[in-house]
């Protein structure tokens, strides 16, 4: 089975089990949609981590690689220079897996924070909804 067609079936497979609703609205059916605070702040916390280790672990080798790229191209080996471009294309690659950290840590701790404050405005304008129809 080719990619595109796996892609298509899980799209059909996807799309007949689309419904959604509040979590405190009563209703036919468990709820559909969880966010577990506890899985969420576990991954946000591993994202944090490695946000700070990658600050530091990923430039350990730095000034090692910078003298041994130096005393490469001192001798006239064009390894050096392959080195130093090699040692700052990790660096450039480590800047961007820590700022994908820091993304992702701090756009989890913003969906906790601002889950529960949605789920609650919904429910008050879900329910004052339904008091509108009753007074009416």
């Amino acid at each position: 089975m080719s990619f595109d067609e796996e892609w298509a079936a899980a799209r059909t497979t996807a799309a007949a089990n689309v419904s959604t609703r509040l979590n405190q609205a009563p209703g036919t059916g468990g709820q559909d949609l969880e966010l577990n605070q506890d899985h969420i702040g576990a991954v946000g916390t591993e994202a944090h981590t490695l946000h700070s280790r990658l600050q530091t672990d990923g430039k350990h080798a730095a000034t090692a690689t910078a003298e041994a790229a130096g005393a490469l191209g001192k001798e006239g080996f064009a390894s050096g220079a392959a080195l130093t471009r090699l040692n700052s294309r990790w660096e450039s690659q480590v800047k961007t897996l820590v700022a994908a950290c820091a993304q992702i840590s701090n756009g989890l701790n913003y969906s906790l924070s601002s889950h529960n404050k949605e789920e609650q405005q919904l429910h008050a304008e879900f329910t004052t909804s339904k008091l509108d129809e009753y007074l009416k």
